[in-house]
């Protein structure tokens, strides 16, 4: 009796172009992961969550749609077009009504999007918090929120920036712990209190 032979594993990687992959092909190309990403011409692959990063999503859509005006729409894990290399996936937008043309839209032009949402995960920190602000900042979306969990008590902690016309970079106009209200992009009064989290 002889063994088997044993057969490499069946997938491919795909092999980036030499100038790197365009937004075009992050709806062409098959078999990609969900939420995969396209930050500077390179494909951004998302880990599993972790249940502070699902439900923090949740709290926060239930929040803003309960509050947002008709011409303003809440959208979870949808690609932003912000150049042609640059193609990522906010946690949360909050889109123009307009935008939305059907239920088959896979993607937002930055200039449809009013507030991009990030919930800080731990194999995304430098993304979250730097690569992506600078570069909706830099397509010129309106306001960034940016979500973190904090201490032995996994207390959330918002932190909420407008964009500055001039330098075209984000100023931070509060940080909330208990309860995040502001004006903009609409009034906006959310429970996010860890008990708010623990009760979803």
């Amino acid at each position: 009796m002889t063994a088997e032979p044993t057969t490499a594993h069946s997938s491919r990687w795909p092999v980036p172009p030499q100038d790197g992959y365009t937004v075009d092909d992050l709806f062409t190309l098959p078999d990609l992961p969900p939420h995969t990403e396209l930050i500077d011409g390179s494909l951004v692959f998302v880990s599993p969550q972790r249940d502070f990063h699902s439900t923090m999503i949740d709290l926060l859509v239930t929040g803003l749609r309960s509050t947002a005006p008709p011409e303003a729409k809440v959208r979870r894990e949808m690609t932003v077009v912000l150049d042609r290399r640059n193609g990522p996936e906010p946690d949360i937008s909050v889109v123009r009504a307009e935008a939305i043309t059907g239920l088959d839209v896979t993607r937002y032009q930055a200039a449809d999007v009013l507030l991009a949402v990030e919930v800080v995960s731990p194999d995304s920190e430098a993304r979250d918090r730097e690569t992506k602000p600078h570069k909706y900042a830099t397509a010129g979306i309106p306001h960034f929120w940016l979500v973190e969990m904090t201490g032995t008590d996994q207390h959330p902690v918002v932190r909420v920036y407008e964009l500055d016309p001039v330098t075209k970079a984000y100023a931070l106009t509060g940080i909330h712990h208990d309860r995040l209200k502001t004006g903009v992009p609409f009034p906006v009064d959310i429970d996010i209190s860890a008990d708010a989290l623990k009760e979803l």
